[in-house]
């Protein structure tokens, strides 16, 4: 969901869909490490009416923008915990926890918005085509938009509430502004625009 942004904030989060088994054969996945935002283990989420299953890595303070799908949505989270609701607007007394284990069903067209306070991994699986609609547009650091969009640019070295880091990318969808930020111990995590200061 990040896109992603995360998500997940990824906002081409199809631009191109990794190749995943449709064979009608039984399939074991154990949950893995994500190297990236996201990673399709079953299916196309792109294909009109097949299945498909996929996995997506929230990372740790990431807020999930408000957004809808149009196709029902399935999620399961497999680890960590995702704070979540279905709302039109954005009110984060309206959040609640979902721990690993917990099942949450969201019909097409509603929509929702969550965030993740530490690293997470949900599984998300329904009938395609799957896609992101995003209330408000998402623009990252390579968006023509981007220069004029964020305080903060790539590589520069920042203090944040988890300790510093490099930011490595940039997410913005309406006063949501984050940064995907490199920590020094290895940890790629997020931090809010208004939690960012420079290195002096």
């Amino acid at each position: 969901m990040r896109l992603t942004l995360g998500i997940t904030i990824a906002t081409a989060l199809w631009a191109s869909v990794p190749s995943a088994t449709t064979a009608a054969e039984p399939l074991f996945v154990p949950l893995r490490p994500l190297t990236s935002d996201y990673e399709v283990i079953y299916g196309d989420p792109t294909k009109a009416g097949k299945p498909f299953v996929m996995r997506i890595r929230e990372l740790a303070v990431t807020m999930i923008p408000p957004h809808t799908h149009p196709v029902d949505e399935h999620i399961t989270v497999l680890q960590g915990s995702l704070f979540f609701a279905v709302s039109e607007t954005v009110d984060m007394n309206l959040l609640k926890e979902y721990k690993a284990g917990s099942y949450i069903f969201i019909p097409k067209g509603r929509t929702m918005f969550g965030r993740a306070t530490e690293a997470a991994v949900v599984q998300v699986h329904g009938v395609g085509p799957f896609d992101i609609h995003w209330r408000e547009p998402t623009v990252t650091f390579d968006h023509p938009e981007g220069r004029t969009r964020f305080r903060h640019a790539r590589g520069q070295k920042v203090n944040t509430p988890r300790g510093p880091g490099e930011i490595k990318q940039g997410w913005s969808s309406g006063r949501i502004i984050q940064y995907e930020v490199m920590g020094t111990s290895g940890e790629l995590f997020m931090a809010h625009e208004a939690d960012v200061a420079p290195v002096r």
